[in-house]
């Protein structure tokens, strides 16, 4: 008999939407203690590879609205992760990702990595690679404009 929230049907598409919801709990279980939540983590992220996304930019990214991606910023300043330059009338805030930002991203990362351990650790390196390379062809990749 199948657990509570598990599909019943043999769709891989469904068995993915559940097996998200999970891990997207468990990520945030393991960012919890950083002071982060899978949204900070996201908008960290982006900004440490493109500091010159707006927060047009990031909100799409992130499937959110642009008001509640300036909150997800405005709680990163807040902790030192993140600094905004205001450049002048007319023109978008720069984004920077601080030391402190780029230290919290690393450890973010590595608890990702052990969280990766736990749940992946019965797989083969070959077997890891296969899921990586299938998943990454789902997601899609963001506007490079």
């Amino acid at each position: 008999m199948a657990g509570a929230g598990t599909p019943t049907s043999g769709s891989v598409a469904l068995m993915m939407v559940a097996a998200g919801r999970a891990l997207s709990r468990r990520v945030e279980d393991v960012l919890a203690p950083l002071g982060l939540t899978l949204r900070h983590y996201g908008a960290l992220a982006h900004l440490s590879r493109r500091p010159d996304l707006s927060y047009s930019d990031l909100a799409r990214r992130a499937g959110i609205t642009t008001q509640s991606m300036h909150a997800t910023v405005r709680a990163l300043e807040e902790v030192g992760a993140v600094t905004r330059t205001l450049p002048g009338h007319g023109h978008a805030a720069r984004l920077e990702v601080t030391e402190q930002g780029r230290q919290l991203l690393a450890k973010a990362g590595a608890a990702a990595e052990r969280l990766d351990l736990e749940l992946f650790s019965d797989l083969t390196d070959q077997e890891r690679d296969a899921l990586r390379v299938g998943l990454l062809a789902l997601v899609p990749r963001p506007d490079t404009r």
